[in-house]
C-alpha cells in the first residue's frame, strides 16, 4: 500500500521545463539536457537518456520531460561533444564509429553524465538507471558491462556486441533489453551471443522482442517503411515504454 501511494504522489508532480545543461569530461565541453519534477518533496531517483547515433535530439529531450512527468530526474547525455550534432547518416556513423570502438572513451562519457546528474539538487544518487536508443543502448549495456554504479540499464533497439576477445565480468546491474524482433541490424547470432554473455555473467536480464518490429522502432524520425530496416512502430514504442516504466519501478523500489 505505502509503494501505491508513493507512486500516485510522484505521477502527480507537475513538470518544471527541462533546460540545456552543459557539464565536461575532462576538458571536453558536452551539452545535455535536464528535467526534474517540481516541488518533490524528497529526492528522487535519476535516469541518464544515452542518444542514438544522430547525437542528442528533440527524441531524448522528450523522454527525458517524459521521464520527470513520471517524477525522475533526467539528464539526456551528449555523449560526442558540444556543438557536434551529425548532418547526416555518413557522420552519424562516423561519429558512433568512433566511440563503439573506444569503450573506454564511451563509458567516461557515460560516467560523466552520472556525475552530473548526481551532482544536481533533488537527486538521490543511490539511485540511478541509465537507458539508451541504438548506439545509446549500445552505452547502457556498456555501463552495466563494466559495473558503473547504476541499479539498471534499459536497451531500446540497441546493439549486443562486445569488442571481440574481451573476457566477460559479472553484472550487477539490472538489465532490460527492448529489441525489435526483425532488427537486420541485431542478427539473430547476435542474440544467442549476448544471451550466452549474460548467463555467464550471472546477469538479472529480461530480454523481449516485439514482432515485426525493425531497428529504431520507438522514433517517429525513422518513418513508417519497415522493408527499410529502420521504422517506427507504435505498438513496440508503446509496449517497450510500458515495459521500461515497470522495469524502473523495480530498480528504484
Amino acid at each position: 500500500m505505502r509503494r501505491t501511494i508513493l507512486s500516485i504522489a510522484l505521477f502527480a508532480l507537475p513538470l518544471v521545463a527541462g533546460q540545456p545543461l552543459v557539464y565536461q569530461e575532462g576538458a571536453t565541453r558536452l551539452s545535455g539536457y535536464y528535467a526534474h519534477p517540481e516541488k518533490a518533496k524528497q529526492a528522487v531517483p535519476g535516469v541518464v537518456v544515452i542518444h542514438q547515433w544522430m547525437g542528442l535530439t528533440d527524441h531524448e529531450r522528450k523522454v527525458s520531460d517524459d521521464l520527470a512527468k513520471l517524477g525522475y530526474a533526467a539528464l539526456a547525455a551528449d555523449i560526442y561533444g558540444e556543438g557536434i550534432r551529425p548532418k547526416n547518416a555518413q557522420e552519424a556513423g562516423a561519429q558512433a564509429g568512433k566511440f563503439k570502438g573506444d569503450r573506454s572513451l564511451y563509458l567516461a562519457r557515460i560516467k560523466a553524465a552520472l556525475d552530473t546528474l548526481k551532482a544536481q539538487p533533488g537527486v538521490d544518487g543511490s539511485k540511478l538507471v541509465v537507458i539508451g536508443y541504438c548506439f545509446g543502448g549500445t552505452g547502457a549495456l556498456e555501463a552495466a558491462r563494466e559495473g558503473l554504479p547504476v541499479k539498471g540499464v534499459v536497451s531500446f533497439h540497441g546493439g549486443l556486441d562486445v569488442p571481440e576477445g574481451r573476457a566477460v565480468k559479472p553484472i550487477a546491474a539490472k538489465v532490460l533489453v527492448c529489441h525489435g524482433a526483425v532488427d537486420p541490424n541485431v542478427p539473430a547470432k547476435s542474440v544467442t551471443a549476448f544471451q550466452e554473455e549474460m548467463k555467464v555473467a550471472k546477469a538479472d536480464y529480461i530480454f523481449i522482442a516485439y514482432a515485426g518490429a525493425v531497428h529504431a522502432f520507438t522514433q517517429k524520425e525513422a518513418g513508417n517503411d519497415p522493408s527499410k530496416g529502420v521504422a517506427y512502430q507504435e505498438a513496440a514504442a508503446t509496449r517497450s515504454w510500458r515495459h521500461m516504466k515497470d522495469f524502473l519501478e523495480e530498480c528504484f523500489r
